[in-house]
């Protein structure tokens, strides 16, 4: 290195700049020079780092020897250090060198970096005036410098190309180690495996079936065992081995992670089996015998590990099957009669098998003798998405004797492993029957009294006798004070648990009967047959066994809903027991159509959920009863209002379809380009609105009877001129529409901007219908629709939170008829919350399986045209389920 002074001189004293870009070249080519010097003898090291890393990979060191194992890593290590001796000569190049590579390597004449530090041989004025000129234009030519970079000239070092060798060595011997015979870098470092002689004589077929609950298809194990990495399966998945062939019987090991090894059994009816034969024949035929008839290995999964068999090895990486999940929903609440109804989530790996509710006591007595066993609530998982599923249950406990107690409730979900999965738990009473009656709660309070323990019978007997003190002024009818009577004579004379319950059921019985008469036995009925439908779906019962419940089930429902319809008929109508609150028949018998159909058609999980949906409706259901917070005429106001918004809706929408009808029919006939189909039209008088601006449906009926529409013989003309005329329809809407925000803000509410909406499009909608424009006032129509729900869904908000500060709730905190959570007796928004929207629609709509029977009726049509396609035909067939 030179000194600061030095590097000052020449055009570098009075150019700094100059003087540092110089030092930067400098410096690379310094570095430059420095790898030149690196990189020949660097090839023999990277030539012993390749030969060692082949022969690990082709397997070398696995397949010999120890002592020559340890033998070739000694050479190996010595090459290595060999080859490390030529970096003793290495040094770090002087300025002098890396001056002269950047004028050679720049092709630069007179030497410009170099002269620099030259001085004159003559030190005159003239002489020293001249050099100076001399270096400054040499400094201009240094800028353009450039180091380049190193040439090592490794052939100098290398004339026959060697080089070559254990470079093409080294990617050939990586191709061979992702075999299944390729080795390790590590095999020089521990000891050989074992060496195990594989028959080629014997056949392995080896499989793992996963549990049935996963959905996983069988992984089939390669005849070789080329599965580098670890197989993953699900845990509890069954290992089979088929080993056949050989003449001595294979073993079969399966080594776990922790290197303990486990000798998987033959299963025992796959033995060889050997008939009866004379001594000699028989010791000749055990040998042949063992080699002829396959031997079948299994074992159960549970941790992961590898199976060994005549030389080849499968690595398996058990997932492990998590325990399910499942809380709470929301909290558990009662129906309208007492049922106990509970939503819960479920989550698991794989789908939850079952789920139930654990129902035991707050305050118990360990010496106490219960008559019932605690009650079982069975939760209902959807099928078709255990993994991840919400669902709803409803099941009525009311007559176990702990309704009405303080109990503690934990959600218990299992999976198909066995595992099993709880909910943190819920303390609230138990939902119990409200009697309206004093006397027949009075008798079912004797039931529970020694249900719950029978040590308690004679205090519940002091209660029957205490009934019965003066019974002209309690038990009015003489029935009743009968049945009390015999009630009491069972409870002193019933001993074991058999004449114990036969009592307590007694007594249930005449607590119903004085409360619902024949309703309750009905009832009870109806519930028994639910449950038995429900219990087939859950098990697959064939279809045969389904139509029979089925059977049994309209049966029921046809008793239970005479018996609700006598009771109706005698009992006083309520302030809000009008038309949209009664059971409707023909709902039930649709609902119970359909789930039939869906049981026969395959599909027993949508089946299965709308029978729970319907046990939930019955639940929900009042059987006319005389409820407390009920409203009367406070909301008849109101009720009109909603029902005339339905009107509206209901006009807007046939408006809709009839525009859209007439405008399709005009397209038709202009594209036909036919302008004359007839002179007079019946249409045309039917269209022509009344005095209200409605349309007259009189002919209309009568013309739909005939099987053809009147505008099917209407020309061009005539449509647009049937087009016009619905605008009187239209307006006469819009007005009703205002009338209909007026009457609102009357009533202290506030129509919502839907409503605001909706005048605006149909006014729109019939400027169009006046022009004779169908398609522009058939999407106004739409819109206006969509608006009309809208504030709809808004009138509905504003009187519901109206109403959240008058209803009342019933007995034991039950909610009154006027509630119910805004649902009527069967479960469905109420009628008072304004007409159906479809959002919470749950049961299939007429028009969809219309729509289905459609879809299929043309994929037969189709097909019946016997498509020339073999692929298609099979498609449709497919789609038809035709076997």
């Amino acid at each position: 290195m030179t000194s600061p002074s030095r590097q000052k001189k020449g055009a570098f004293a009075f150019r700094p700049s100059l003087a540092r870009l110089v030092t930067t070249k400098r410096l690379l080519a310094r570095i430059v020079l420095f790898f030149e010097q690196l990189l020949p003898p660097l090839m023999p090291v990277l030539s012993v780092i390749a030969f060692y890393l082949s022969a690990s990979w082709f397997g070398l060191f696995r397949s010999v020897p120890d002592w020559l194992r340890i033998l070739l890593l000694i050479a190996f290590a010595a090459a290595f250090l060999v080859s490390l001796l030529p970096f003793r000569t290495l040094r770090w190049p002087r300025i002098a060198e890396a001056d002269r590579m950047l004028e050679e390597r720049n092709g630069l004449p007179h030497q410009p970096v170099t002269v620099q530090e030259d001085e004159p041989a003559f030190d005159t004025p003239f002489g020293r005036a001249l050099w100076r000129e001399h270096q400054t234009r040499m400094a201009e030519k240094i800028a353009a410098l450039d180091a380049g970079l190193p040439r090592p000239d490794i052939a100098v070092h290398d004339r026959f190309a060697l080089r070559a060798i254990p470079a093409l060595l080294l990617v050939t011997a990586f191709g061979y180690s992702l075999s299944i015979n390729g080795g390790s870098i590590r095999d020089a470092l521990q000891a050989a495996p074992e060496q195990v002689v594989s028959d080629p004589a014997v056949r392995i077929d080896a499989w793992v079936t996963p549990p049935s609950y996963t959905g996983r298809a069988p992984v089939y194990l390669t005849a070789d065992g080329s599965e580098q990495a670890p197989i993953g399966i699900p845990q509890f998945s069954s290992l089979t081995v088929r080993v056949s062939g050989g003449k001595t019987a294979e073993k079969v090991v399966f080594r776990k992670a922790n290197g303990e090894a486990q000798d998987i059994a033959v299963q025992a009816d796959t033995k060889p089996q050997q008939t009866a034969a004379s001594g000699s024949e028989q010791q000749t035929a055990a040998p042949a015998s063992q080699a002829l008839v396959a031997q079948t290995h299994m074992m159960k999964l549970q941790e992961n590990g590898a199976l060994e068999v005549n030389g080849r090895r499968w690595s398996f990486d058990v997932l492990p099957d998590k325990a399910p999940e499942i809380a709470f929903n929301g909290l558990p609440k009662p129906s309208v009669n007492g049922a106990l109804e509970i939503g819960f989530t479920v989550k698991d790996d794989y789908g939850v098998q079952e789920a139930h509710a654990e129902i035991v006591p707050v305050e118990t007595d360990p010496t106490a003798t219960p008559l019932y066993p605690l009650p079982e609530y069975r939760l209902d998982v959807p099928r078709r998405n255990a993994r991840d599923a919400k669902g709803v249950t409803s099941r009525n406990l009311t007559e176990h004797p702990l309704a009405g107690k303080r109990v503690r409730i934990t959600l218990v979900a299992k999976d198909a492993a066995g595992q099993t999965g709880r909910s943190p738990p819920h303390e609230m009473v138990l939902p119990s029957r409200p009697f309206n009656e004093p006397l027949a709660a009075a008798v079912a309070e004797e039931r529970q009294v020694f249900a719950l323990d029978t040590r308690k019978m004679p205090q519940a007997i002091a209660l029957n006798e205490a009934l019965t003190i003066r019974p002209e002024e309690t038990i009015p009818k003489l029935t009743n004070y009968l049945l009390l009577e015999s009630a009491l004579t069972r409870m002193k004379l019933a001993k074991g648990e058999d004449a114990l319950k036969d009592t307590a059921q007694y007594l249930w019985e005449i607590a119903l009967g004085m409360e619902d008469g024949d309703l309750s036995l009905a009832e009870r009925k109806l519930r028994e047959a639910q449950q038995k439908l429900a219990d087939a779906l859950d098990r697959n019962a064939p279809d045969a066994e389904i139509k029979k419940l089925m059977d049994e089930l309209r049966k029921a429902m046809q008793d239970y809903m005479t018996e609700l319809a006598e009771r109706m008929q005698n009992a006083p109508m309520q302030p809000n027991q009008n038309a949209q609150n009664i059971l409707r028949q023909q709902d039930l018998e649709r609902m119970m159509d359909q789930i039939e159909n869906l049981a026969r058609s395959g599909n027993r999980d949508a089946a299965q959920q709308m029978l729970s949906e319907l046990q939930r409706m019955m639940n929900n259901l009042q059987a006319g009863r005389p409820q407390r917070g009920q409203q009367g005429q406070e909301n008849s106001e109101a009720r009109k209002q909603i029902d005339k918004l339905g009107e509206i809706l209901r006009d807007q929408q046939k408006l809709m379809e009839q525009t859209f009808r007439l405008d399709q029919q005009l397209r038709d006939r202009m594209q036909r380009g036919e302008t004359d189909m007839g002179e007079n039209d019946p249409l045309l008088d039917e269209m022509n609105p009344g005095e209200n601006g409605e349309p007259q449906d009189q002919q209309q009926g009568q013309q739909g009877k005939e099987g053809q529409q009147p505008s099917d013989q209407m020309t061009a003309e005539q449509l647009r001129e049937a087009l016009k005329q619905l605008r009187a329809q239209q307006d006469a809407l819009g007005k009703q529409l205002g009338e209909l925000q007026k009457s609102l803000g009357e009533m202290g509410m506030k129509p919502g901007p839907g409503f605001g909406q909706a005048q605006r499009e149909m006014e729109g909608a019939g400027r169009e219908l006046g022009q004779g424009r169908g398609q522009p006032a058939v999407e106004g129509q739409g819109r206006a629709l969509e608006a009309l729900r809208q504030g709809a869904r808004d009138m509905m908000n504003q009187m519901m939170q109206a109403q959240q500060g008058q209803q009342g709730q019933g007995p034991n905190g039950q909610v009154g008829q006027g509630d119910q959570n805004g649902r009527d007796p069967l479960g469905r928004p109420r009628r008072t919350q304004g007409p159906e929207f479809g959002d919470n629609v749950k049961v299939p709509d007429e028009i969809d399986v219309q729509r289905a029977r459609e879809i299929l009726d043309a994929i037969r049509e189709k097909l019946g045209n016997n498509p020339p396609q073999e692929m298609e035909r099979r498609y449709l067939e497919r789609l038809l389920d035709i076997q």
